[in-house]
């Protein structure tokens, strides 16, 4: 086994790793940028080497200056996590070169897998189902066009050399080609630095489900089981489970063995996922599964999961898709089912130690699911966020690999870090298992309850409104639940008005009794704000600002210390106390909530059992005087680069059509045009860094007649 090793890559990812080295007894040298400086991956290592400046080209893709990192310290081998330089052959065999172990495949089965074109013709020859595409070697914009136009639309274009739902869109008719092959293309170079694509028919109602491998440099392979990876937005995972839901024993072998027989073909070695696209066969009767593209037997065994019969997806054929060289994101709902600690099998694996278990030895336990809690506003089209973690409150949870723990979350920041605009967004993964499906959901919802982020846009409640959704509760898994259940997943305030109102307006009572508390019992009572008058009863009003109108509250003082509030339709008496952890438990009318609330300036965040918003307390003489929006001016929504104009100075526009293509974290964004008018000024030149709020051009809305 190693006695040092260097991990390169950041984040919640070189936390992980870092976390099984120190319990293996295992010294870990973290390599940084700039903008990591103080990160939390960097002190939980023994060493830190710097690198390079914040962005990823200067730092983390650098892979001579990491090489150079692990000889100068001592390393002896080196992990690349996931992203950056994990799947690069080219670093792979910079690492042999100089005498490191890469915690990984060999070069030649990255290159192997690499290009989805060849891959695909590699798992031809292996016998693996694929699905009717094209992944020629010829280019030509033209041969292209005509490829899809044979496959039959809808056809989705990747790029040969992607991943992460980068470099991939989806075509629905013949005359959107064209330009869905350039914008693919140019994200493709952008993040591949190789624009190639290939072409595939896409599958309606396709889940999408990854088979776990592990090989040793004995020749020996396991698959430890499935993962469904269904729930996508932007092509990018956002929910992840395991077992797969209406999974059979006799399908999951079947799977299981192709997935190992993709690795056999390119003698992989060390941690792999076999990513398969599975047709959805019916929501009915899932206990006997449909005849699969490898032929499975009929009348199989019942769903694992722990869902109900009825409510559960049957799958049918399934199609490799792609292997992915490395650990993945996901990896933790594979560590909770079977008890493993998939980075300690890596670590053994890389280390010439056979494979710890065999095939018969593996066993699923209980279910799991975990939820990547990213930095984004999905109601602007998961627009990704930066900022600082104001606050960052998570709920109670173990670490890492283990299956009895409940709940885990893997993160790579801390309270008053900051997320940039030069990685990825993800912030933390919470990961549950439970005896069952339903257990585990359940556990996913209070989880995510629980977690309180203030400070940044996150996808938080979002990820409560998928788990709570039909489709996601029953297991009508696809890769549209997100768009089939819009109307119940975006927009929605689960905490409304009347109950925000009543969270700040005892959060105000509790700040003022604190400041009379400071001062030692001495209150001023010129400065009091008790609502006192000489005649009549007490009367105090609240301006709010909520879902971006203006409301009030009135709070009533009566005899005794009573009060009764009216806001949002509701006027009861309220009561409420101050718990030890800061939390207001507030009774109001019939009901009583248990309620925390975090003040940043006149924005109050209410955070409750059921959900979690945001209301404003307006101090009417701050905002006398409110400026007219510019609907003429297009800003930029965040930090990124500018990528390219559609139009020029002096075109007529048409509401909602494209005017320019910002790159940012890692992800294309089309800025579009609010309204119709005609373009005076484009203000940047493409390529140029522009900052979040830059006005980026100038258009002259047309004035209705």
């Amino acid at each position: 086994m190693f006695t040092k090793i260097l991990i390169a890559n950041r984040g919640e990812i070189a936390c992980r790793v870092a976390a099984t080295a120190a319990r293996l007894g295992i010294q870990t040298v973290a390599v940084y940028s700039d903008a990591d400086a103080r990160a939390r991956h960097v002190q939980m290592c023994d060493q830190a080497v710097h690198i390079g400046g914040s962005a990823p080209k200067d730092s983390y893709l650098r892979w001579q200056a990491i090489v150079d990192a692990a000889l100068a310290t001592g390393a002896q081998a080196i992990h690349p996590g996931y992203g950056f330089l994990s799947e690069n052959d080219a670093f792979a065999q910079a690492c042999a070169d100089a005498g490191l172990a890469f915690i990984g495949p060999s070069p030649s089965a990255i290159r192997a897998m690499g290009l989805k074109a060849e891959s695909k013709q590699l798992m031809e020859r292996a016998g693996v189902p694929l699905v009717p595409g094209y992944h020629g070697a010829d280019q030509d914009p033209a041969l292209l066009q005509r490829e899809a136009d044979r496959i039959g639309y809808p056809v989705l274009i990747k790029a040969s050399a992607g991943g992460g739902g980068k470099g991939m869109r989806i075509v629905e008719a013949t005359g959107d080609f064209a330009a869905a092959l350039a914008s693919c293309q140019r994200e493709a170079v952008s993040s591949f630095g190789n624009g190639a694509v290939l072409i595939e028919k896409y599958v309606q109602r396709p889940r999408h489900i990854e088979i776990q491998v592990f090989g040793d440099s004995q020749g020996n392979y396991v698959y430890l089981f499935e993962r469904d990876c269904s729930v996508q937005r932007r092509h990018q995972k956002v929910l992840e489970e395991a077992p797969a839901p209406g999974m059979t024993e006799a399908l999951r072998a079947q799977m299981g063995a192709a997935a190992v027989a993709a690795a056999r073909a390119v003698n992989y070695v060390g941690a792999g996922t076999v990513e398969f696209i599975v047709e959805q066969a019916s929501y009915d009767q899932p206990e006997v599964m449909t005849q699969s593209a490898a032929g499975p037997p009929q009348g199989a065994t019942a769903p694992s999961g722990g869902s109900a019969a009825h409510e559960v997806a049957s799958v049918g054929a399934f199609f490799f898709m792609e292997m992915n060289t490395r650990l993945q994101v996901e990896h933790p709902v594979t560590e909770a089912i079977t008890g493993l600690d998939l980075v300690e099998w890596q670590l053994r694996v890389a280390s010439g130690e056979p494979l710890p278990l065999r095939q018969d030895q593996l066993k699923i336990q209980g279910h799991a699911i975990e939820a990547r809690i990213c930095a984004e506003t999905p109601d602007k089209q998961f627009l990704p966020a930066t900022g600082t973690l104001g606050v960052y409150a998570l709920p109670a949870h173990s670490s890492f690999a283990r299956a009895d723990c409940g709940v885990r979350v893997d993160s790579g920041v801390r309270q008053g870090d900051s997320i940039s605009p030069y990685y990825d967004s993800m912030v933390a993964k919470l990961i549950v298992h439970g005896r069952t499906r339903a257990e585990a959901l359940a556990r996913m919802d209070a989880a995510l309850a629980q977690t309180h982020i203030v400070g940044l846009s996150t996808n938080v409640q979002f990820l409560r409104h998928v788990v709570a959704s039909d489709s996601f509760a029953q297991a009508r898994l696809d890769t549209a639940l997100i768009p089939r259940e819009a109307a119940t997943l975006f927009a929605q305030e689960k905490v409304g008005l009347a109950w925000a109102g009543a969270a700040l307006v005892a959060d105000t009572l509790r700040l003022e009794r604190a400041t009379g508390d400071a001062r030692q019992g001495w209150k001023d009572p010129w400065a009091a704000r008790d609502s006192w008058q000489s005649h009549a009863a007490p009367v105090r009003s609240f301006a709010l600002e909520f879902a971006g109108a203006p409301h009030s509250a009135t709070l009533r003082h009566g005899r005794g210390g009573s009060m009764a509030l009216e806001c949002g339709g509701v006027h009861a008496a309220l009561n409420f106390t101050v718990q030890a952890d800061g939390s207001l438990d507030i009774a109001w009318g019939h009901e009583r909530q248990r309620v925390q609330v975090y003040r940043q300036g006149e924005t109050a965040h209410v955070f409750m059992a059921h959900g979690a918003t945001q209301i404003v307390a307006v101090d009417a003489l701050a905002h006398a005087a409110v400026a007219q929006a510019d609907t003429g001016r297009l800003t930029a929504p965040m930090p990124g680069k500018l990528l390219s104009f559609a139009v020029k100075a002096g075109d007529v526009v048409r509401q909602g059509q494209p005017l320019a293509v910002m790159d940012a974290m890692k992800m294309e964004h089309t800025i579009s045009a609010p309204a119709n008018g005609t373009v005076q000024d484009l203000l940047y030149a493409p390529g140029d860094q522009v900052a979040e709020g830059a006005e980026l051009l100038r258009l002259a809305v047309a004035v209705a007649a």
